[in-house]
């Protein structure tokens, strides 16, 4: 429980960071010539107070931005906040279960029965789960209609089910991230597009076409776009990775499955002679 809460405090401040930090360029890369051209024809004074009422970037945004914008934009820091959140506690599931199998592979199936091996499991694991279930299927097989399956059939179908459902809570958060990938440039882009009109239409009714008029506006929403594909980026290298590591991590819950089964196969052919 603490992991999480410091993975999501963690996933706050980054996606925070990486929302600011294209706003922040922007505006940084707006002032710059403005406060140049200042420094050469005026005091410096005069110099500080252009680049004190910049109007350009994220800060501008959400002063004159309406209820669209700053709706758009908090949205993209919650899916930021969500993909950065599912990516640190995902990673910490897949290193933790990877630490598991290395210790059940070197240990399990060296003591002495079956009940001093699930004993040794570490409480909530997963291997601790599939051992459970395996042996709690083979040692109770009653039911009127149960019984009409083989054991060694009705223990297969217990263990692949336990598998699944490990690889189930892997897999949990991973479609998040394929959504935020796949969708928050659309939505920057969204606000992009918003934000253009809103500026146009302002300018329109105002009657002032000239381009310090239009920059500002203009340069705000397509801030928009650069936050979203600074959202979508991550999510979609991050789904990749899990992706890759949980394939590799469920190969060994996978084996782990198979050789329990081996074993209780084994164990009951023993017992019947």
């Amino acid at each position: 429980m603490l992991s999480r809460l410091s993975a999501l405090f963690a996933a706050v401040a980054v996606a925070v960071s990486l929302v600011a930090a294209p706003a922040a360029f922007a505006q940084d890369a707006a002032s710059a010539p403005a406060a140049t051209t200042e420094a050469t024809a005026a005091p410096a004074a005069d110099a500080a107070k252009v680049e004190k009422d910049n109007p350009y970037g994220l800060k501008a945004m959400l002063e004159h931005g309406d209820i669209v914008a700053k709706s758009v934009l908090a949205l993209m820091v919650i899916m930021s906040a969500g993909s950065w959140f599912i990516m640190f506690t995902k990673l910490w599931d897949t290193y933790k279960v990877g630490n598991e199998a290395k210790e059940v592979r070197a240990t399990f199936f060296k003591k002495a029965s079956l009940a001093d091996g699930v004993r040794s499991l570490n409480e909530g694991s997963a291997f601790r789960f599939i051992a459970q279930t395996a042996v709690e299927a083979s040692e109770h097989h009653e039911g009127a209609l149960t019984e009409n399956i083989d054991r060694n059939t009705w223990v297969t179908m217990n263990v692949d089910r336990a598998v699944t459902e490990v690889n189930s809570k892997l897999q949990g958060g991973l479609s998040f991230l394929a959504t935020v990938g796949s969708t928050s440039p659309f939505i920057g882009l969204f606000g992009t597009v918003w934000g253009i009109l809103q500026a146009l239409t302002a300018i329109g009714v105002a009657g002032q076409a000239s381009i310090d008029k239009v920059a500002g506006p203009v340069g705000e929403a397509l801030i928009m776009t650069a936050i979203g594909l600074g959202v979508a980026v991550p999510a979609v290298l991050g789904y990749n990775w899990l992706v890759g590591r949980n394939k590799a991590v469920m190969a060994q819950v996978r084996a782990f499955a198979a050789d329990l089964h081996g074993v209780l196969m084994g164990s009951r052919q023993i017992s019947k002679r």
